[in-house]
């Protein structure tokens, strides 16, 4: 946090890029006249569906961004709402909305007997599974009262290193381990047959469905012994009475089938019961959101997909988990009612995380107006028309509601305690400085456009349909003045604790919260669904799907997969020798013998190809993974005009990525992990285009 605040390239005055292609600094009261005036031309002359806007990881840290950013949104009507979500895991909320939620809550990390990770490594992105307050202790002390750790990666990542079981399996083959543990439990009646027929349906349909996916045939095609398979499956279900849960992490999700795989991870986790059950403690206790009453009973499934806003490609709608961001560039760049014009950025970075760069970086180069609130100059800044200077998380107050909000995202996240915290301001903006915060800006351009925003508090978005207490709904307009402590005031009014009562604890406090889960209403009817008929199709189809044949074209003979870097989240940061240690690029990493098969060393420069595009990087050898598995950080990497410059600012993977080949029918997200790839010697002479392209590539 220091070296970001810190960093020297770091704006602290806004800027505007002129027609002639220069960019000046710009007063933020001027930026926004001349924002607000090109908006609303935009919207005069196309409609209100010609602005769009783009929600990043790093819009997070700031409370009231997001929320009034989509204010805003609403505000001139809109529905082009778009945020990371949908090119990340956007199968958790798909998955509940088709599975339900259990009202009980999760199982506590720190009671459990055995837990189990897919494609996820929160020792390093301190995410989902273990909870993120120091990670590596939370798990040691898990292992030393005996619980037992299960990961299946494709690597020996730092948390897979402690487990006691880890599945090394080849990429993309979760569903079908799932699939064949779900097979073996049911098969030794292993499930929890009285919590199903309680608070389940579908159990036949769902054994039916895994039927085929036999222990010898989930070995064979995920290549792991058939016998690691068996002890996992018994280890899930028997170790320990009922405690225990499953979660997947971005690896995973990446793989194609994310949506099936997050419903798999939770039809494991119901047919062995493991949910919180009447009288144990709740885990996620609200502290600085209302107060609600946690039941033993579950929340029927509801419409996960298939409504709202309809895109102009692909058939992709509005969901649960947000609008489909891979789409964006194709409504920015196809012509015709209802094309993009604008965007809007907070705290992303399309150019570096969205797939398929070079789409991305027509489309973003075609629009009559691109806006970012960007700390620095970004590879997204670089190309837009206004990049509004904000202040930083220090140098504005900071609370722990939004922490709470997540454990409606997934299971698995978020505090597991009572847990508040108010932060004030830490320090001033820098001297001379010219910054605002991010959702003033929203209101400053809502007054210019004379809108009237409706600001629904948290608990009235993802967590509203299990909140007992109504939305705080402030109404703001242009005779609106409010500072950001008297709007977080009015957002805590409901809260389970006064904030006044957090702010006397300055670093942060767990609160004595009685909170305990309460029995099953006698009139329940509702049920969880373990045999949901759009998943199980999806079942049927990986089982019926040629596995090896897939395996098979020997031009590209690795598979890609993510990884996280401890010092960075996502692009931020990267450029910054305190937190790179002199390593500003991200290497594709790969295992000692298939460096030496190749006749390559370490340090190498090569050429990372697949179907669709070729970028170039740097080899570094890696014993944690598979002789057929390559690894790379996502986020890295300069414009597609730059990659003479790979070893100063590494390689855009996002390029191997087309958004339009596979993909997810329900989100939009594309294969962006288990990529087929073949790496080459960057060779004297080497064209970089001597690989088949795609004819989207070749049009680029």
């Amino acid at each position: 946090m220091p070296e970001i605040h810190n960093n020297p390239d770091r704006l602290l005055h806004s800027r505007k890029r002129h027609a002639d292609g220069t960019v000046t600094t710009i007063d933020s009261e001027q930026a926004m006249d001349e924002i607000a005036a090109r908006l609303t031309e935009l919207i005069d002359t196309y409609g209100p569906r010609s602005v769009a806007m783009y929600l990043g990881t790093n819009g997070l840290p700031y409370p009231a961004s997001a929320l009034m950013g989509n204010a805003f949104m609403r505000g001139i009507e809109s529905p082009m709402f778009f945020t990371a979500n949908t090119i990340d895991q956007p199968g958790k909320q798909i998955a509940l909305a088709a599975h339900g939620h259990w009202l009980g809550g999760d199982v506590d990390f720190h009671h459990a007997d055995s837990w189990m990770l897919v494609g996820t490594n929160p020792l390093v992105s301190k995410a989902i599974g273990i909870p993120g307050q120091n990670p590596s202790q939370n798990l040691r002390a898990a292992i030393e009262r005996g619980m037992k750790l299960i990961v299946i990666d494709p690597r020996r990542s730092q948390t897979a290193a402690r487990a006691a079981i880890h599945l090394q399996p080849r990429p993309g083959e979760d569903v079908t381990i799932l699939a064949g543990m779900l097979h073996i439990i049911i098969a030794e009646k292993w499930h929890d047959q009285a919590f199903l027929d309680e608070n389940a349906t579908g159990f036949d349909d769902l054994a039916r469905a895994v039927a085929g996916f036999t222990p010898a045939y989930v070995a064979e095609r995920a290549d792991i012994p058939e016998e690691q398979l068996r002890d996992t499956a018994r280890m899930f279900a028997t170790h320990g009475v009922t405690r225990g849960m499953v979660n997947a992490g971005t690896g995973a999700n990446f793989a194609m089938h994310g949506n099936l795989l997050e419903y798999l991870c939770l039809c494991l986790t119901t047919i062995c019961g493991r949910w919180q059950r009447a009288g144990e403690r709740v885990t996620r206790p609200n502290t600085l959101m209302p107060a609600f009453t946690a039941k033993a009973q579950p929340h029927p499934p509801y419409e996960g997909w298939g409504y709202g806003e309809r895109l102009r490609v692909r058939g992709l709608t509005d969901t649960v988990s947000g609008m489909p961001t891979a789409a964006l560039a194709d409504e920015i760049l196809l012509e015709g009612e209802g094309q993009v014009k604008a965007l809007i950025c907070i705290g992303g970075n399309p150019m570096a995380a969205w797939p398929d760069q070079r789409k991305t970086h027509r489309a973003l180069q075609s629009l009559e107006l691109l806006v970012t609130l960007d700390t620095e100059m970004s590879l997204t800044s670089r190309l837009a028309d206004y990049v509004i200077a904000p202040m930083m998380q220090m140098e504005t107050p900071a609370m722990t509601m939004g922490s709470e909000l997540i454990k409606y995202y997934t299971s698995g996240t978020g505090i597991p305690a009572a847990y508040g915290q108010y932060v004030p301001r830490v320090v001033d903006p820098p001297p001379g400085s010219d910054l605002i915060e991010e959702w003033q800006f929203f209101l400053g351009l809502a007054k210019r456009m004379d809108l009237e925003l409706w600001f629904v508090n948290f608990f009235g978005g993802g967590g509203g349909r299990f909140m007992e207490s109504p939305p705080i709904v402030l109404q703001m307009n242009k005779d609106t003045h409010l500072s950001t402590e008297e709007l977080f005031e009015q957002m805590c009014a409901t809260s389970r604790i006064p904030l006044e009562e957090v702010r006397n604890h300055p670093h942060g406090n767990i609160f004595d919260v009685d909170a305990v889960v309460q029995p099953r209403d006698a009139d329940c009817t509702d049920r969880l669904d373990v045999g949901n008929a759009h998943f199980l199709a999806e079942l049927a189809d990986v089982r019926a799907t040629d596995f090896a044949a897939g395996r098979s074209d020997e031009a590209f003979p690795f598979r890609l997969i993510p990884r996280r870097h401890q010092n960075f989240m996502n692009s931020s940061g990267t450029a910054l020798p305190a937190l790179n240690r002199g390593k500003p690029f991200n290497p594709v990493y790969m295992h000692p013998d298939a460096v030496a098969a190749l006749g390559l060393t370490s340090g190498d420069s090569v050429l990372v190809s697949s179907s669709h595009d070729t970028v170039p990087a740097v080899l570094e050898a890696d014993d944690t993974l598979r002789r057929d598995v390559v690894a790379m950080h996502h986020a890295f990497g300069g414009l597609p005009t730059e990659d003479d410059e790979f070893r100063e600012h590494g390689t855009n993977v996002g390029r191997l990525v087309p958004t339009d080949v596979d993909y997810d029918p329900v989100t939009g997200l594309p294969r962006q992990g288990n990529i087929a790839v073949a790496v080459s010697a960057f060779g004297a002479g080497r064209q970089r285009d001597a690989v088949p392209v795609s004819a989207d590539r070749a049009l680029g």
